[in-house]
């Protein structure tokens, strides 16, 4: 990766000048720099998740605290007009497009229908993390949870962590986050989350909650996390399968027909589901702030691809983040 200087972006009439503050390094961001799928390609900017003030442009004050939707769909659609612009054929997304650019710079332009207004009186920092809750809070969403559900999360990363607390936003109080690594697994306990190792699965459900997952949230997305999300739940459970681990994945047929559970998909999050969570976020949540591990300046960014590529440097969330953004996060 470089750092350098591109032409200032310029506003159109429909579209808005962000100042980023900061940008969270995504999983799919890492595994396009390390080259583990094909989603990025070289030389184009990344960064979705992100957090910044308008400069210019849209009807949106100079200085407003934002963040931005970022799929941009044709917005004529069925699927647009019912508000599910995830899904609409002709969405494209910022950041993972090499047509448009990311927010992993100093200045980025959106589409002004895309941008959220965040409240000035929460943590900057937080900012950034709407776009990861939001795609955990559509996959609890996509099961129609219930107070009577028994919730199994494998993996207990980012995106698990977010359905975890997605689901507790969504009244599930039983909830159950299976996550091998140790700090992980501390920071859920923490946050009031019950965990468990993969080997253990099932029989801490039966331990803690007294039977198996009524609904299942696989955030790894391989050929051993969904079986295990089909061993673990009951006759008629609802699957949600939002990880992307594996590319091809080999699923046992019979746990799925004989027992009618239901596999339903995941891909990001609805427009109402984002704003919720916006509105979520700004209302402070200072628990939040054990998600994040490290800012790392933009000038350094490289650095930080390299390092959580590499599984260096902490185990959750890692925000590039601007100079203005550096003096900004530590007066408050």
């Amino acid at each position: 990766m470089s750092i350098i200087d591109r032409p200032e972006p310029i506003a159109t009439v429909d579209e808005v000048v962000i100042d980023v503050l900061a940008t969270g390094i995504c999983g799919s961001d890492s595994h396009g720099y390390s080259g583990e799928n094909g989603r990025r390609v070289s030389g184009q900017v990344m960064g979705h998740e992100t957090v910044g003030r308008v400069s210019a442009g849209g009807t949106i004050a100079a200085g407003t605290l934002v963040t931005f939707n970022p799929i941009i769909s044709c917005g004529v659609c069925e699927f647009c007009r019912a508000g599910d612009t995830q899904v609409c054929p002709d969405a494209i997304v910022i950041g993972v497009d090499p047509s448009l650019d990311g927010s992993f710079a100093e200045r980025v332009v959106v589409p002004a229908r895309n941008v959220v207004v965040l409240s000035d009186e929460m943590p900057i920092t937080h900012g950034a993390l709407v776009e990861p809750l939001a795609v955990g809070y559509h996959a609890v969403m996509q099961g129609n949870p219930s107070s009577d559900d028994i919730l199994l999360v494998i993996g207990g990363g980012p995106i698990g962590q977010a359905a975890a607390i997605g689901a507790r936003r969504a009244g599930v109080e039983r909830v159950l986050v299976s996550e091998p690594n140790d700090q992980r697994r501390a920071l859920l306990e923490d946050l009031g989350f019950a965990t468990t190792t993969p080997d253990a699965v099932a029989e801490d459900l039966t331990a803690k909650f007294g039977g198996k997952a009524t609904l299942v949230v696989d955030a790894v997305g391989l050929s051993a996390t969904l079986g295990s999300a089909l061993r673990t739940s009951v006759t008629r459970a609802r699957i949600v399968l939002v990880g992307m681990g594996e590319p091809q994945m080999t699923v046992q047929p019979y746990d799925l027909t004989v027992g009618e559970r239901s596999l339903i998909g995941s891909y990001c999050y609805s427009e109402a589901h984002f704003r919720s969570t916006a509105e979520w976020v700004s209302q402070g949540r200072p628990e939040l702030d054990a998600l994040i591990d490290r800012l790392v300046p933009l000038r350094n960014g490289p650095d930080a691809f390299h390092d959580v590529a590499k599984g260096i440097g902490g185990v959750n969330k890692t925000l590039v983040v601007s100079g203005e953004a550096l003096a900004q996060i530590s007066t408050r």
